[in-house]
């Protein structure tokens, strides 16, 4: 059991020091040896556990994965409404950017073009099914307006969140994200949510802004 528990804590230490590096040098930057480096172990200890980068930028989606469809569920099952839901996902997840590298670093990865193998989704598109999913129920729940593309709009949504995050994180301090995204769900709420119901979904914004904490 000792000898287990030493394995993974070895195994997530490398995952972290690989998701670190590729966050901040990118996939094509980094090399197995300053993985090894970055972690402090040594090269057995990192090809018993991978035997490519692939394998880690594999592990690193996986853990988004992983990551974001456990707070989609979790979020569904407090009663929130259905855009509500959605919202909270959205700065849940630039709250977990910022509390680690990994969820950071398989962004970047996504965004790199790096491969995702089969039968893992590529991050996008289960976001897009998470999104389509939500807003399809707001329609119901007439949050959201009965005419509207969902699936145009879960599209914009994602290409919404990335390219806020991609930018912002080039030009801007890392505080700015949680604002960059209530300014993105102001938008989106203008355009999709009946008048009556709109007023609620800004104050949400503007409370999930300050509610997300920043570095």
């Amino acid at each position: 059991m000792a000898r287990q528990l030493r394995a993974e804590q070895t195994r997530a230490t490398i995952v972290g020091a690989a998701a670190d590096l590729f966050d901040r040098r990118g996939y094509e930057s980094t090399s197995l040896s300053e993985i090894v480096a970055h972690a402090g172990v040594t090269k057995g200890a990192l090809y018993f556990h991978f035997a490519a980068k692939e394998d880690l930028a594999h592990a690193i989606m996986e853990i988004q994965s992983t990551t974001s469809r456990r707070l989609a569920t979790e979020l569904a099952a407090r009663g929130y409404t259905a855009l509500e839901s959605l919202m909270r996902l959205t700065f849940g997840m630039a709250r977990l950017c910022e509390e680690g590298p990994v969820l950071r670093a398989g962004l970047r990865l996504a965004a790199g073009g790096v491969p995702v193998r089969p039968p893992l989704p590529h991050p996008f598109t289960e976001w897009r099914e998470i999104a389509t999913s939500r807003l399809l129920d707001a329609v119901r729940q007439s949050d959201v307006h009965p005419d509207i593309d969902v699936a145009s709009v879960a599209h914009t949504l994602v290409c919404s969140i990335v390219g806020t995050r991609l930018v912002s994180g080039a030009l801007e301090p890392a505080g700015r994200q949680p604002r960059r995204l209530a300014e993105m769900w102001h938008i989106l709420i203008r355009g999709m949510v009946p008048v009556t119901r709109r007023a609620r979904y800004v104050t949400l914004a503007a409370r999930l802004e300050r509610e997300t904490p920043t570095p």
